[in-house]
C-alpha cells in the first residue's frame, strides 16, 4: 500500500509538472508546427466574420477575439453596436478552423494546454495584414478587443510586437506588417483578460503609446483581476493612457448568454450593456 501511495504521488507530480510546463510553453518559446503567414491566413480567413457600417468608408476597425470556448453571441452583439457607431469589425475565429470547437477540445484551450495566448497571437498578425488589402477599412485606425483568452492573446501580441519577438506559430511576420507589427493600432479593449504568470503581457513591456481599457470583474475566479490591475499600474507608470473599470457582483463572462453545462458563471444584461457603453465611449477618444 505504501509503495502504491508513493507511486501514485510521483505520478501525480509528474502529470502536474507536464501540465505546468505545457501551459508555459509560449513563455518558454516552445511550440508545435509553426506555419507561414500564408498558411495561417488560408486556415482562418474563411471563418472571419466581417461587419461593416453603412457607407463606403474607409472605416476604423476592431479585431474581436473570443474567449477560450470560441466565438459566442456577445461578440455578435458587440459587432452590431460597433457598426451602429461607425466602426467595422472582424471576428477572428481561432477555434473552428482548427477543430477546437469539436468534442469539447476548447476546454484544453481554457486550461492553457492548447493554443495559448502567445500562439494565438499569430492570428492577430495575419488579420492585421489582411486589413491592408481591404479598401473599405482604415488600417490606420485599428483597435484590438479581446475577451478573456482573447485578452490574453491581445496582451501577448502587443508585448511580442513591441519586443520584436515573432509569435511562435509563425515562421515570419506577414509581409504587410513586417516593418512595424504595431502600425495602425490605436488601442485595445480587454474584457476580463487573463494576465497571469503564463502571459507574456504580464511581464513584457507593452506599447505605452496605445490607449488601454480594462473591463475587469471583482473577485474573478477564472482570470483573477489582480495581475491585470498590476499591468494597468505599470502602464500608468510609463504615462500610457489607461482606463480601468472593475465590475462588482458579477462573474467572469458576464456578457455571455450561452453557458456550458454546470457552469458557475452568470450572464448579467445590465453589466453587459454598461461594458458595451464603456467600449463605445473609449472608441470616441481615439
Amino acid at each position: 500500500m505504501k509503495r502504491w501511495l508513493v507511486g501514485t504521488g510521483v505520478a501525480l507530480v509528474l502529470v502536474a509538472t507536464v501540465l505546468a510546463v505545457n501551459g508555459f510553453r509560449g513563455r518558454l518559446g516552445w511550440t508545435a508546427n509553426p506555419q507561414s503567414p500564408q498558411e495561417i491566413a488560408a486556415l482562418i480567413a474563411p471563418a472571419m466574420r466581417w461587419t461593416l457600417p453603412e457607407g463606403a468608408g474607409p472605416h476604423p476597425v476592431a479585431l474581436l477575439l473570443s474567449g477560450c470556448d470560441g466565438p459566442r453571441s456577445n461578440l455578435d452583439r458587440l459587432a452590431t453596436e460597433l457598426a451602429a457607431a461607425g466602426w467595422a469589425s472582424v471576428l477572428v475565429d481561432s477555434h473552428s478552423p482548427r477543430g477546437l470547437d469539436e468534442v469539447q477540445l476548447w476546454r484544453l484551450v481554457c486550461a492553457g494546454q492548447l493554443l495559448n495566448g502567445a500562439e494565438r497571437a499569430a492570428d492577430i498578425a495575419v488579420t492585421l495584414a489582411a486589413l491592408r488589402a481591404r479598401p473599405e477599412i482604415d488600417s490606420t485606425r485599428v483597435v484590438l478587443m479581446g475577451v478573456s483568452h482573447g485578452g490574453w492573446t491581445t496582451l501577448d501580441y502587443l508585448a511580442m510586437a513591441r519586443a520584436g519577438t515573432l509569435p511562435p506559430l509563425l515562421t515570419s511576420w506577414p509581409e504587410a506588417i513586417a516593418a512595424d507589427p504595431l502600425e495602425g493600432i490605436r488601442g485595445t479593449v480587454l474584457y476580463y483578460p487573463y494576465c497571469g504568470a503564463a502571459s507574456l503581457g504580464s511581464v513584457g513591456a507593452l506599447p505605452p503609446e496605445l490607449s488601454y481599457l480594462f473591463l475587469l470583474v471583482d473577485g474573478d475566479t477564472i482570470a483573477n483581476e489582480r495581475p491585470c490591475l498590476e499591468v494597468a499600474g505599470r502602464l500608468l507608470s510609463v504615462k500610457a493612457d489607461v482606463a480601468v473599470t472593475v465590475y462588482e457582483g458579477v462573474t467572469h463572462g458576464f456578457d455571455v448568454e450561452e453557458k456550458s453545462f454546470l457552469s458557475p458563471l452568470g450572464f448579467d444584461a445590465d453589466t453587459r450593456d454598461a461594458a458595451v457603453s464603456a467600449t463605445l465611449d473609449f472608441l470616441n477618444t481615439l
